[in-house]
């Protein structure tokens, strides 16, 4: 069994799930994203918040799949902070749902002041609520630099505890930087804008499979749900044992996502 810890499945087709449950995939996180245009309302988030919490858990269980979510408001549309003040006031309605596991994908973008306001803001929601929480990670040449302003900004909120955090989308330049700060990494396996299965692999080689998951962040973009099966089976092609892909691909995201209480591994 395998589990994809962070994938939109809001943006997918019901044959993606069919897809997902036949390769052995029994468990998906949602995190909150951008739906490829600016939603300029609360009603807008809180239908969309709906959707995470009701609606997509019911369609992934018809097809044997949990289905678990993140609530926040994602760095791509923090650019407006009166309507991010009204969103936030949403969030912790939402975070008390069942199925949801923390904050995220919060983070940065273009590391712009407002999107580091924001940041701030979810971070101090986090530590008062002691949530997990997932971080996204920006794109191509701002990662390094937005990666170090992330981790300084929740190294600045005393009550976080960085082991409860996990810091997706690392690259090669990033991935030690983030483990020797304490922080879990995630490895995201998406075509264009992340990594590659063989990229993937050659950064499980090098920065070791402690603290670090793969994921596909499949969405509405070129990608590809079954991301996580290539990276296990091209680490299966390199020679990695069965107990470690097993870690990568299981037993890692169940050791993080198992500190919510709202998360149960029961399929």
């Amino acid at each position: 069994m395998l589990i994809d810890p962070h994938i939109h499945m809001v943006s997918r087709t019901t044959d993606d799930y069919q897809a997902l449950a036949l390769h052995c995939i029994r468990l998906v996180t949602e995190p909150s994203f951008r739906p490829g245009f600016d939603r300029n309302s609360v009603a807008g988030f809180k239908d969309y918040f709906e959707q995470l919490t009701v609606a997509e858990p019911a369609r992934a269980a018809k097809f044997g799949i949990r289905h678990y979510s993140w609530i926040c408001l994602n760095p791509e549309e923090a650019a407006n902070l009166e309507l991010a003040r009204e969103v936030m006031a949403l969030l912790p309605e939402y975070l008390d749902r069942p199925t949801v596991l923390g904050i995220g994908e919060i983070g940065l973008n273009r590391n712009t002041r407002n999107e580091l306001k924001v940041l701030e803001w979810q971070v101090e929601l986090a530590a008062q609520r002691n949530e997990l929480v997932l971080v996204h990670t920006p794109h191509l040449e701002d990662k390094l630099k937005g990666t170090r302003l992330i981790m300084e900004v929740i190294r600045n909120e005393s009550g976080l505890d960085r082991g409860r955090v996990l810091i997706d989308h690392a690259e090669e330049h990033t991935i030690e930087e983030i483990k020797d700060a304490g922080f879990w990494a995630g490895i995201t396996i998406y075509p264009g804008s992340k990594c590659s299965p063989a990229r993937a692999v050659d950064m499980l080689e090098t920065s070791g499979c402690e603290r670090v998951w793969v994921d596909s962040a499949a969405d509405w973009g070129v990608s590809d749900p079954l991301a996580v099966i290539k990276a296990a089976e091209e680490m299966r092609r390199r020679g990695f044992d069965p107990e470690t892909i097993a870690g990568v691909v299981y037993r890692n995201p169940v050791t993080f996502l198992s500190q919510s209480p709202s998360f149960h591994m029961s399929c």
